[in-house]
């Protein structure tokens, strides 16, 4: 089979990453995260944070890390860089541009920085400039909102044509997951509608595996 052109980039197989709920009680968490992690690739989960103190945060982290890291996922922070070093963790997640300089100073290369809720190009190709691991485009904000679907896409596959590094796409639901594959996304991120699937977590992932896995081969 003939190379591609040195022009075409050949991007690795689509992989997703899964979204928790806020972390408040561990415990519950646990066997759905355990069974759901069973059920498909997943190539890291990002930690959310119910309102609380440091010190909770940090021993939630250090209750759900070897569940995650012990299958070789990445164990991601939502917002807490000042916590991931001594919890165990193997990076953070932040929202918007303005705290991206001082995370990644204090945690990269060791460890992992990714940056969401950017709402325009110029904020992503600032995230890009400032040394992000990848961009998460599509994630809703604190009030649930998020971009239209089509405006979604549209972002992600400027970001795949134009640029090397890594693109994320929120999936809000599980049919939007091979049109993100489509436009270009590298990972597939899904939250709620996977914990909230009367199927349960670990058959909706699944089912989001074999979305990925059916706009590959097609």
């Amino acid at each position: 089979m003939a190379s591609p052109p040195p022009t075409e980039r050949q991007r690795p197989a689509p992989r997703l990453y899964l979204v928790m709920p806020p972390l408040a009680e561990p415990a519950r968490l646990q066997d759905p995260l355990e069974a759901a992690l069973a059920a498909a690739d997943i190539a890291a989960v990002l930690l959310t944070f119910a309102p609380g103190d440091e010190r909770t945060a940090i021993n939630h982290v250090k209750a759900m890390a070897p569940l995650v890291q012990d299958k070789g996922v990445a164990l991601l922070l939502d917002n807490q860089p000042d916590i991931v070093a001594r919890a165990g963790a193997d990076g953070v997640h932040i929202a918007g541009v303005e705290r991206l300089k001082e995370a990644i100073e204090s945690l990269k290369p060791d460890r992992i920085v990714g940056a969401g809720q950017l709402k325009s190009r110029h904020e992503a190709m600032l995230a890009g400039e400032a040394g992000v691991d990848y961009v998460l485009f599509g994630e809703p904000d604190l009030s649930g909102r998020r971009p239209a679907f089509a405006a979604i896409v549209e972002r992600v596959e400027w970001w795949a044509e134009v640029f090397e590094i890594p693109c994320v796409a929120f999936a809000a639901s599980l049919v939007e997951v091979a049109p993100l594959v489509a436009a270009g996304a590298d990972f597939v991120a899904i939250g709620d509608c996977i914990w909230q699937d009367p199927r349960g977590p670990a058959a909706a992932l699944a089912a989001a595996a074999d979305c990925l896995m059916t706009e590959t081969v097609a």
